[in-house]
């Protein structure tokens, strides 16, 4: 009988064939400083630190950043929608049906940053001018001492030549796979043995947390695509019953996209809510919304149809997945078989 350790190896085996980790990193200056006491005029001895923080002051119009904060959100909401959260956030799961879409559009985010980091570097200059113009007409309003105030505002602005270090946007990848063992940096002979056996612990510890949680993940992954099955079938009737005009071709075109979407995430094989929402697609996605509209007996179908279809995805989110966990491990020896 296979061990629960066996099992979990499989699973962890599968994963890393099935997909990657991916992770976003989007960094832009972000024109702002820390305040300091002094600069409001404040006795750095008198100010209660844990009853009062300062907070940051804004260096620049946040509209001047714009173009970088919506470049962010992008990646970042690309990432939400395409992956699984993998062990509390570790990391991102892409599985491999969605790797080159996801990886392409990022791709064209990153162009994008560029061009925008690119021109606003080129205005520069004249940005920071037009900033400290505005905040000497401002300081004297704030603080009994201005010239400070706008000395440290000053130097707060980092010179031209160095603002393209404080731009990136990176993509990376990685393989899910437990370690085996740390490697040793160079130290002294004497501390050599301790350190191999601490990093060698440390291995060890973190391979069996990788192990015993990709079950998890799994089974979490097999409840999120169904949860948002049932989701997006509440959220499409609640549409058609508060819309003036019934049924619109964006909400049927919603849970088209949705299907393909499941197909292309379904990296585990659940076959059962496949089933469901490709039965849903050949019975109620080959009319038009203005054929249901004018046709009151095919709309009470689709709304029955969406109805069954939540209750199904709910339920199955709600039952135990070990089978289809299970059947998960086992694929890696189908094909481990196969190809041999």
């Amino acid at each position: 009988m296979q061990s629960h350790e066996q099992q979990n190896e499989e699973l962890l085996e599968m994963l890393s064939r099935e997909g990657v980790l991916i992770n976003v990193s989007v960094r832009y200056w972000r024109a702002a400083k820390k305040l300091k006491p002094e600069d409001l005029g404040l006795d750095l001895q008198v100010i209660a630190s844990d009853l009062i923080s300062l907070g940051h002051k804004k260096l620049l119009k946040k509209d001047a950043l714009r173009p970088f904060s919506l470049i962010e959100s992008r990646a970042h909401a690309l990432i939400e929608s395409n992956t699984f959260p993998f062990l509390g956030g570790l990391g991102h799961f892409l599985p491999n049906a969605k790797l080159e879409e996801v990886t392409s559009q990022l791709d064209s985010l990153e162009r994008e940053f560029t061009e925008a980091r690119d021109a606003f570097i080129e205005r520069y200059a004249d940005v920071r001018e037009e900033a400290l113009r505005e905040w000497a007409n401002v300081a004297a309003g704030l603080v009994d001492d201005p010239e400070q105030l706008l000395g440290t505002i000053h130097a707060s602005f980092p010179r031209r030549d160095q603002m393209h270090d404080r731009f990136g946007f990176s993509t990376y990848l990685f393989q899910v796979a437990a370690p085996h063992e740390l490697s040793l940096e160079l130290v002294t002979a004497g501390d050599q043995l301790a350190m191999a056996r601490a990093r060698s612990q440390a291995a060890a510890k973190a391979a069996e947390k990788i192990r015993e949680g990709a079950e998890g993940f799994i089974t979490d992954c097999v409840a999120s695509l169904r949860q948002q099955t049932a989701q997006l079938c509440d959220e499409m009737l609640k549409s058609m019953q508060t819309g003036t005009s019934g049924v619109h071709q964006r909400t049927l075109n919603r849970l088209v996209r949705f299907i393909d979407q499941f197909k292309a995430m379904n990296f585990i094989g659940d076959r059962q809510m496949e089933e469901q929402l490709d039965r849903v697609r050949r019975e109620f996605l080959g009319q038009s919304a203005e054929e249901y509209r004018d046709d009151a007996f095919a709309r009470q179908r689709l709304q029955s149809g969406l109805q069954d279809l939540a209750k199904t995805a709910t339920d199955l989110a709600h039952q135990d997945s070990r089978d289809l966990v299970g059947q998960f491990g086992k694929m890696g020896q189908r094909r481990f078989h196969l190809a041999a």
